[in-house]
């Protein structure tokens, strides 16, 4: 950058006198979009510009430069010609430029960014532009105070704080809060205060700013504490900020109350009195003591001792365990062994007064031994206590017991005393032995421990109890059993992957690993459901289609970890409820309908079918036409589509449609579907004659006109199409001299001359032309008159109009024009005579008798009809709109021969 500053000054060096650095200070908030005018470095530096009082044409272009595109540049856009400065696309984050380092430049180069340490809520943004040309060359110091706005909340290092507080800490106890809430925002946007939501009345939150601005929370006790009535209290701390609106931030602040030794231990009763007999042995229970301390620790921690008062005969006879508290026998009772013992126990805990109690111990003397209990355990036995296996079967030997009298002087006896399923018998032929066994099979769901006593007397009714605790021990004779054996879901299709299903929950009596239970699935279970073997949550991996499987039922197994396992199978049946995600589907595309024209208006044109993979409303498919409504109707319940009118092939031969299918969901699929109707034409337009234009009008046929010339022709065209439009011409009628000697081509419809003219041919010839269609199932036609009038001129016009005026004298041919063959001349094949004598014979009858009943009819009609001589007698037929009736020529046409 600095040799490119060189290089460019250099020339300039000059003009140093009119060179110089000026710096220009802005100041905008972070976040801004893009486009926000800074300023304008142009007006800022009142640089002339073009519009001032100099000419433009003497005023060079000012141009503004940045020296170096560093991180400043990036922030910023420079307009060259106006020197205005722009914030550019990159938004500013005052919190990501401006970090506290002693006032130090963070980023390195000729544009930079500075933080003051003079001002901590201080960040500007420093550029360098060279002002161009030589006359107003500069560097410009350019510098851009960000302002901080409050855009980010407080937030707390650590979701949870844990904070410690002993018990007597005394009221207005001050105890930091470590971990102070954090704000990038600066000044009043930062940190400014915190409360609890919660103080339970004992305590307050206050603030303490350090020399550097930091703020550390303290928490004041504000109540008496006791951990032995609230060991724990757990409340919110949230933190505010002073900007506007303000942002929080919170954390769970867990306050435990740490013991301390304010508690000292206490017994329940003051004295304790118990009877012992002067026979008992060794290690006979006497009696036990107990005191409790409500601390915790080593704080709570209990030791017995006798008091100095216990005089030591009492201290060697009764043996005091200092840790339980139990008083056992310790010597051999004797006759000089005094009657009553009065053994005063304390109580110590650390730091406190020994609490005490009296245990009144009184020897009975005994004059005779009690009877003697042995027993001999056959079950597994361990310090009296015995283990039986649930699930033994009845009458499982348990223990052998021998009763018998020391002094051998009394007769003993003995029974068992306690509930449970056992039973003391006399063990015969022995006397005095007695087995203990089971009435029935042990269940170590229904009870775990019994407690029984054998108790044996003797005569004198002196009593000797032993008790036997029996331990059931748990067997894997329970399965796991599911709390409901079928298990009915639903979900939504198009789920999530790995969506949770439920919990499957199956519970096992038995203890122990026996009684732990694991998930698994069927073998009847798709492979994209999941299930947890430890926690029994069901999911499924894939998303599902209803439209693909709407129902899924499968096994689930809870095994449990005995051994050998037991399980138990739930049926788990899933319905994948229905969303709107499937549109309405046309069978088609594209329909085509083919319908004959002048179809009855509403009749049925077609059916148009669609389907929706959706269930329910979503399935609910209502069709419309968008285009052509007015004319076309459709039947949204059975797809039925119909036209109001009667169609016309003739003015419109197609109609194509567009069709749209709309469901019932929220939000509705719809789709759409192309139908094209095609009118298929009927034959409901006979031919229309086009030329001649009337049948008033004549041609002039010279005699010398050749055999084959074509003289005229009729041309007619057909609306229909197809066969209905394929029109055939002949001619049904003629008159005339020798009116055979025009002939007609029935597919062309030109009419020419068969044979020579003679002298005796000349006058006025009319033919009489059928224009018929080939339409199924009637063919229709038009007629039209052509008129020729053979002679060499015309002379007299009226009065060939006079004779086109009488109504012609024509009897009507009934033969059918073939257009598919063409007339030719057939050479007779010789036959006999015979039937051609016949065949002519019956031709002049036929022509005699139609020469009498036209000689009749026109004596008639010429009586009748002899005063509308003037009244125009054409075949009225039907012309084309575009023709001009009134434009109709009658002069004579001449045929020259071709």
């Amino acid at each position: 950058h600095l040799l490119l500053f060189l290089l460019f000054v250099g020339p300039f060096n000059c003009f140093a006198s009119y060179s110089r650095a000026t710096e220009l200070f802005y100041s905008l908030n972070e976040g801004l979009p893009a486009g926000v005018l800074i300023g304008s470095l142009a007006r800022d530096l009142r640089l002339p510009t073009a519009g001032g009082q100099n000419p433009a044409s003497l005023q060079p272009p000012l141009s503004f430069t940045l020296a170096s595109h560093g991180l400043g540049g990036q922030y910023v856009q420079l307009d060259n010609r106006s020197g205005e400065l722009h914030t550019s696309a990159v938004e500013i984050d005052r919190e990501t430029l401006c970090v506290e380092s002693s006032g130090a430049t963070i980023f390195g180069g000729s544009d930079a960014v500075s933080s003051s340490s003079s001002s901590p809520e201080s960040c500007l943004l420093l550029l360098d532009v060279l002002v161009l040309p030589q006359e107003y060359f500069r560097l410009v110091k350019v510098k851009i105070a960000i302002h901080d706005v409050n855009d980010n909340a407080p937030r707390f290092p650590v979701p949870h704080i844990h904070l410690l507080v002993p018990e007597n800490a005394p009221v207005n106890t001050r105890l930091a809060i470590e971990h102070a809430a954090l704000d990038p925002d600066m000044g009043t946007n930062g940190v400014q205060t915190y409360r609890l939501r919660d103080n339970y009345g004992v305590f307050t939150l206050d603030v303490e700013e350090n020399e550097n601005g930091e703020r550390t929370p303290y928490l004041i006790v504000m109540g008496a504490l006791d951990r032995e009535t609230q060991d724990e209290y757990v409340t919110v701390i949230v933190a505010e900020d002073g900007g506007t609106p303000p942002l929080v931030g919170s954390a769970t602040l867990t306050i435990g109350i740490s013991d301390i030794n304010d508690n000292c231990p206490q017994f329940n009763d003051s004295q304790l009195n118990v009877t012992l007999y002067g026979n008992s042995s060794l290690g006979t229970h006497v009696a036990t003591v107990h005191a409790v301390d409500m601390d915790l620790g080593s704080n709570a921690q209990i030791t017995y001792s006798y008091s100095q008062k216990v005089p030591q005969p009492s201290r060697d006879l009764f043996h005091l365990n200092e840790s339980t508290g139990a008083i056992t026998l310790s010597t051999k009772v004797d006759g000089d062994t005094p009657r009553l013992h009065r053994l005063i126990i304390l109580g110590n805990g650390p730091g406190c007064i020994p609490a005490v109690i009296t245990v009144l111990v009184t020897i009975i003397k005994v004059m005779m031994r009690p009877p003697e209990v042995v027993p001999r355990f056959i079950a597994n036995e361990v310090e009296g206590v015995v283990y039986l296996k649930e699930l033994e079967p009845i009458n499982t030997p348990v223990a052998f017991f021998t009763i018998k009298d020391p002094d051998e002087k009394y007769k003993v006896s003995c029974y068992l005393d306690g509930d449970g399923p056992f039973r003391l018998s006399p063990y015969k032929p022995y006397n005095n032995e007695y087995l203990l066994e089971t009435t029935k099979p042990l269940d170590f769901e229904m009870q775990q421990l019994y407690e029984i006593s054998i108790v044996a007397w003797n005569s004198e009714g002196f009593h000797v109890k032993k008790v036997v605790k029996i331990q059931v021990l748990d067997d894997n004779d329970n399965s796991p059993v599911f709390s409901e054996q079928l298990i009915e879901l639903s979900i939504e299709e198009n789920n999530v992957p790995n969506a949770f299903l439920t919990k499957l929950h199956a519970t096992d009596a038995d203890s122990g690993e026996r009684g732990q239970v694991s998930y698994f699935l069927g073998p009847d279970a798709p492979s994209y459901f999941a299930l947890d073997k430890t926690t029994g949550v069901l999911t499924v991996s894939t998303q599902l289609d209803r439209e693909e499987k709407e129902k899924y039922r499968y096994t689930v197994k809870a095994v449990d970890s005995g051994f050998p396992p037991r399980e138990s199978i739930a049926t788990v049946t899933i319905t994948v409820l229905d969303k709107n995600d499937n549109s309405p589907r046309f069978i088609n595309k594209d329909f085509s309908f083919f319908v004959p024209e002048n179809f009855p208006g509403f009749g049925e044109i077609g059916i148009i079918s669609v389907t929706d993979a959706d269930a329910g409303q979503n399935g609910w498919v209502a069709l419309s036409v968008l285009n052509g409504s007015d004319i076309f109707v459709i039947d949204t319940g059975k797809g039925v589509l119909r036209a109001k009118v009667s169609l016309d092939r003739e003015q419109q031969s197609s109609y194509v449609l567009w069709i749209e299918a709309v469901d019932g969901g929220d939000p509705a699929l719809s789709s759409t579907a192309k139908i094209t109707i095609l009118l298929l034409d009927i034959n409901d337009n006979p031919p229309l004659v086009l030329f001649p234009q009337s049948n008033m009008s004549y041609l002039l046929v010279l005699p010398s006109t050749l055999p084959g010339s074509p003289i005229t022709e009729v041309y007619a065209v057909d609306k229909d199409t197809g066969m209905n439009a394929v029109i055939a011409y002949s001619i049904i009628g003629r008159r005339g001299p020798r009116p055979e000697s025009f002939r007609i081509d029935p597919k062309t419809g030109n009419i020419t001359l068969e044979e020579s003219l003679m002298q005796n041919d000349y006058g006025l010839y009319r033919l009489l032309v059928k224009v018929s269609d080939h339409g199924y199932p009637e063919p229709l036609h038009s007629t039209v008159m052509v008129n020729l009038f053979v002679n060499d001129t015309v002379s007299n016009e009226s009065y060939i109009e006079s004779l086109l005026r009488k109504e012609p004298d024509i009897s009507v041919e009934e033969k059918q024009p073939q257009i598919s063959i063409e007339p030719t001349h057939k050479k007779m094949e010789a036959a006999s005579c015979m039937p051609t004598l016949v065949a002519l014979s019956i031709i002049s009858l036929s022509s005699i008798a139609l020469v009498t009943g036209m000689g009749i009819y026109i004596c008639l009609r010429k009586g009748e009809k002899h005063h509308r001589a003037d009244e125009n007698l054409e075949v009225q037929i039907p012309l084309n709109g575009r023709i001009n009736l009134h434009m109709l020529e009658k002069r004579p046409m001449e045929i020259s021969n071709i």
